[in-house]
């Protein structure tokens, strides 16, 4: 979906979401609304730059996951699985990246463990636990992880990328997805998002060619394709309000 369908959203629904709020704060639980949400709208403006926000359809796009062997399509888990998603790159000199992905990983550790009885996961506050009940939901979201570095994301350093931020690759429901080539990367965050990906002068850090700058943008995306929460200021974003967010989404 490119970002015209996003403009015309803008004018039929007067929502918003941006960077000049905390995502994800005002949201409440209720029935679905008229645009195929679940959470209420959140108190945001759209701002810059234009991606998808409450209310929106999710873009559709098929990339590769190297890990699996598998290409990854945003449709095919419409009426199956809520996702999250994100874009990174393995390389980030300045802990940006690994923010991003610690917040998918821990709705991730949630979801296989939403009441917090498995020793190797913390144990969450009690008004989550008697929101969510006691079963684990692994099996209906996703995460989606893209990098728009992939010519230094190989297969074998996103599998080290994976072991040092703790994702739990064997659990069926985590894809780091990377496109073809750079110029594809490029193509992808910009017709759909509105990032503008752009290779920057690394020698301000030890051994790094070239660095980019940041957006840390994280989508949640429900069964039906629709986006429930945007969270441009995703590397910022409060674990708990956004694990609470998917809980919502996946088990409504």
């Amino acid at each position: 979906m490119e970002r015209r369908h996003f403009l015309r959203s803008l004018a039929a629904t007067g929502t918003a979401a941006g960077a000049t709020a905390t995502a994800g704060c005002a949201g409440v639980l209720g029935d679905s609304g008229d645009d195929g949400t679940i959470l209420g709208p959140p108190e945001q403006n759209r701002g810059e730059p234009v991606h998808p926000i409450h209310g929106d359809e999710m873009p559709e796009f098929t990339v590769p996951d190297p890990i699996a062997g598998e290409e990854i399509s945003t449709t095919q888990f419409e009426g199956e699985r809520a996702f999250l998603w994100t874009s990174f790159y393995t390389n980030c000199p300045d802990g940006v990246c690994p923010a991003l992905i610690l917040r998918l990983r821990r709705a991730q550790e949630v979801a296989a463990d939403p009441t917090g009885t498995n020793p190797k996961y913390p144990i969450l506050p009690s008004w989550i636990r008697e929101i969510i009940g006691p079963g684990p939901y692994s099996d209906e979201v996703a995460f989606l992880p893209t990098t728009f570095d992939p010519e230094r994301d190989t297969t074998e350093a996103l599998r080290e990328y994976a072991a040092q931020q703790g994702v739990d690759l064997d659990a069926g429901n985590w894809h780091f997805l990377r496109p073809e080539s750079y110029e594809r990367a490029q193509e992808l965050h910009d017709e759909h998002f509105g990032l503008k990906i752009e290779k920057t002068d690394g020698e301000q850090y030890e051994n790094l060619e070239y660095a980019f700058p940041h957006y840390g943008l994280i989508l949640l995306v429900n069964k039906r394709g629709i986006v429930e929460r945007a969270y441009p200021r995703g590397p910022a974003t409060d674990i708990e309000r956004l694990v609470d967010d998917v809980q919502r989404v996946v088990t409504a």
